[in-house]
């Protein structure tokens, strides 16, 4: 590939909590990929998936079983998963050895949802900066229920958490809304997507929390938590379906740009394109309206004319 050593690989470390999506959108792009000419390789690292829905390179439950572990020293699923990314981190030479006949593929991470991993405990850090030391170039694809939009005080969480993976797994990242579909089956958005995606002023939040009595007693720790995330200002969100082809396209884009992978000559890419990825010169505004109008209440009423 041009612009990467022979020898350099490229993929997505799919994370986020439990039930987020990241297996479905494992298949998903895994297909996509496919469709679009690359040779796709799926990596299951999460040894509580069972009866899986792709076609699997690589299966952590080939080196170590949850089940065995959570009989075998009597912990809970989530000690349990948590022994088990330990194990692999002093075993990845047998996921080396894994790895070693797909080079040539595009790989997908499946990894385990349990949010401590991803945020604090080292075990899956570590196993991808040593992948990171083996010439392969992962984005971390965070993926987050979109209807946590619908609760001020669950879209207040959902930040902080995806702050903290971002600052913790140290990969070039992208977050994603994911069931875009399913977005107002819990209720109504206040502001425009956009508002939500590129997380704009956040005071606005903390006056609809304000309105309610359980919310109030904390407002200033809420006022904390905003200011913080601001301050940073490193989180954003790309809005996804992955049963929509042109959703999946403008997630591939964002994910080949933070790993390099579009700067390839593999899909005959042209200067043009290369140097428009290289500046940013992408806007998602117009895309994301037309995932509003697609997919929220033409009757909602929104706020943002208030902003």
């Amino acid at each position: 590939m041009a612009g990467a050593a022979p020898g350099t690989a490229f993929g997505q470390a799919v994370i986020g909590p439990p039930g987020s999506g990241k297996t479905t959108y494992c298949l998903g792009m895994s297909e996509f990929l496919r469709a679009l000419g690359r040779r796709v390789a799926v990596v299951n690292l999460d040894p509580a998936n069972e009866g899986l829905p792709y076609e699997c390179a690589v299966d952590v439950g080939e080196l170590v079983g949850l089940g065995d572990v959570m009989d075998a020293l009597r912990l809970g699923p989530n000690g349990g998963l948590l022994y088990c990314m330990e194990y692999l981190e002093a075993n990845l030479d047998w996921l080396r050895a894994k790895l070693a006949p797909l080079r040539g593929h595009y790989l997908l991470f499946d990894c385990p949802g349990q949010v401590e991993l991803c945020t604090h405990h080292g075990a899956l850090r570590s196993i991808f900066s040593q992948m990171a030391q083996w010439d392969l170039r992962l984005t971390a694809v965070h993926l987050v229920d979109s209807h946590y939009c619908t609760d001020p005080g669950k879209f207040i969480s959902v930040l902080c958490t995806s702050l903290a993976t971002m600052l913790h797994v140290e990969l070039p990242h992208v977050n994603l809304l994911s069931k875009m579909d399913l977005i107002e089956h819990y209720g109504k958005l206040a502001f425009n997507l956009d508002y939500y995606t590129e997380v704009l002023d956040l005071s606005y939040l903390l006056d609809h929390l304000a309105s309610d009595p359980f919310f109030s007693h904390y407002r200033q720790l809420n006022e904390k938590l905003v200011q913080l995330i601001e301050d940073y200002s490193l989180v954003s969100f790309i809005p996804l379906n992955i049963q929509d082809k042109d959703s999946i396209q403008r997630v591939l884009q964002a994910v080949d740009k933070a790993n390099g992978y579009c700067f390839g000559v593999q899909e005959q890419r042209s200067l043009e394109a290369m140097m428009s990825a290289a500046v940013g010169a992408d806007f998602h505004f117009s895309s994301t309206l037309g995932i509003q109008e697609k997919y929220l209440a033409s009757d909602q009423s929104v706020e943002q004319e208030t902003m």
